[in-house]
């Protein structure tokens, strides 16, 4: 019997290591690309590991000013944080208010969430309404309209009904009133499922590229996934910005240059993810079952 259960595992193990592979495998590719030598990438000889190794394609990209890499990067991480933080607490809030069963048409404004959540008007009427809300153009596009993310606010609903209603009775009895419930007994208990929607918020904003390429117009609005765009797909950007370069010795051509520049735009958010992993799986499981 033990001998089977070893068997078994290590099959196990080998199998989620295989899956683990093939997940980061990309990001690997990316990133060995961006560190070769141009001259091995133009004749085909890199197929996995990096040859000629150096760090000249992210330098070349964060140094030009042409790519617009940094003003790309701030943007990006501006709204990412305001439009996260922002998420949260108009998330958190409205969950807690459809969570108490003495709020009155509280089935009715949650039902009106899930018909905006199954049906979308489309592209045109909702740039109509935020022309006329003034958010063309302007920076708070990327950070006020997507406060609220329906299935966000289910499963964070759901992880506040999970709390012990004696929790806030006792409170009451002591002289609290909803907002310091709110504040000092619910949030700080959350941990869990904050860190999940916000991970889950982060992501989206960082990674937005139809809203702003609609809304955003100005270069100085401009996300990373844009500058990235532009750098990787515009025809303009492929034939004149990349035209191949030799940097201390090192040729620089159109692959490795662009795989630093997606490299680039990946990073900030990979590193944020293992200071939230650790909440990440229960917060989903007890927000998407309650109990």
């Amino acid at each position: 019997m033990r001998k089977k259960r070893k068997t078994f595992d290590i099959v196990n193990n080998t199998i989620l290591l295989l899956v683990a592979f093939v997940c980061v495998y990309p990001f690997l590719y990316v990133l060995f690309t961006a560190c070769s030598d141009g001259a091995f990438l133009q004749r085909g000889e890199v197929s996995f590991l990096p040859k000629g190794f150096n760090l000249e394609a992210f330098k070349y990209i964060m140094g030009s000013s042409k790519f617009h890499v940094w003003s790309g990067l701030r943007n990006s991480f501006i709204y990412t944080v305001a439009g996260t933080a922002l998420s949260i607490f108009i998330t958190y809030i409205t969950a807690f208010a459809l969570s108490r069963e003495r709020v009155k048409g509280r089935y009715f404004l949650m039902g009106a969430f899930i018909v905006t959540w199954v049906f979308d008007a489309g592209i045109i009427p909702q740039y109509i309404i935020y022309s006329k809300l003034g958010f063309v153009d302007n920076p708070w596009v990327m950070i006020v309209p997507g406060a609220i993310n329906t299935q966000f606010l289910i499963i964070t609903k759901t992880f506040i009904e999970g709390f012990p209603k004696e929790l806030e009775e006792a409170a009451f009895v002591d002289g609290a009133n909803d907002w310091t419930v709110l504040t000092r007994i619910f949030f700080p208990l959350s941990k869990t499922i904050i860190a999940t929607i916000g991970t889950f918020y982060a992501v989206s904003i960082w990674n937005q590229y139809l809203i702003p390429q609609i809304y955003l117009k100005s270069d100085n609005y401009k996300v990373i996934q844009q500058v990235l765009k532009e750098v990787v797909i515009t025809d303009a950007g492929a034939s004149t910005a990349f035209k191949n370069v030799i940097v201390n010795g090192i040729t620089l051509n159109q692959q490795n240059l662009k795989a630093a520049a997606i490299f680039i735009a990946m990073l900030p958010i990979i590193l944020v993810y293992p200071f939230v992993q650790k909440y990440f799986k229960k917060g989903i499981m007890i927000g998407a079952v309650k109990g």
